[in-house]
């Protein structure tokens, strides 16, 4: 099996899609944000207010904004008329949020990276509202938890790691 977005003479190519059945494809990707108590404590309410606005409302919109744009930003995806992107950020322990991305679409390619743009943008603009509390804040792990539809289903069976 070689990679898909390679043709016969090893050039770029997007992947030819056209002979595919349109299912349901859905992924679900995750980042873990390490906070430090600086930014950590500034946390009220379920959110932390800036002068730039509700920090994890906002993040939500830049997410599912990059999320329908992750054709404009990746090279050879596909883009797609996404259904559904739902975007949960909470903590994963006392140090780390956990940001989950969750992307739906009927279609003949899948969602993967749609989820995972979604989640990494969404823990950068968590990034820039508080980096003057602190620049201390790590992206510690972005992956891909499940996706379903396509030739494969993949579900991660284990835990998040910090």
């Amino acid at each position: 099996m070689g990679f898909s977005h390679i043709d016969e003479q090893n050039r770029p190519a997007i992947v030819d899609v056209s002979g595919k059945e349109v299912t349901l494809r859905t992924a679900t990707a995750e980042c873990l944000l390490y906070l430090p108590p600086e930014v950590a404590s500034a946390i009220d309410g379920g959110d932390i207010q800036t002068k730039k606005g509700p920090v994890f409302q906002t993040a939500i919109i830049a997410g599912t904004m990059a999320a329908k744009k992750t054709s404009d930003l990746i090279p050879l995806c596909h883009p797609l008329p996404i259904e559904s992107c739902k975007i949960t950020i909470e903590p994963a322990d006392a140090e780390h949020l956990r940001i989950q991305c969750s992307v739906k679409v009927h279609h003949k390619t899948g969602v993967e990276m749609e989820a995972l743009v979604g989640a990494s943008v969404t823990a950068l603009t968590i990034y820039d509202m508080c980096k003057a509390l602190s620049h201390e804040m790590a992206i510690r792990e972005t992956r891909l938890i499940e996706k379903h539809g396509g030739k494969r289903d993949v579900t991660r069976k284990e835990g998040p790691r910090g």
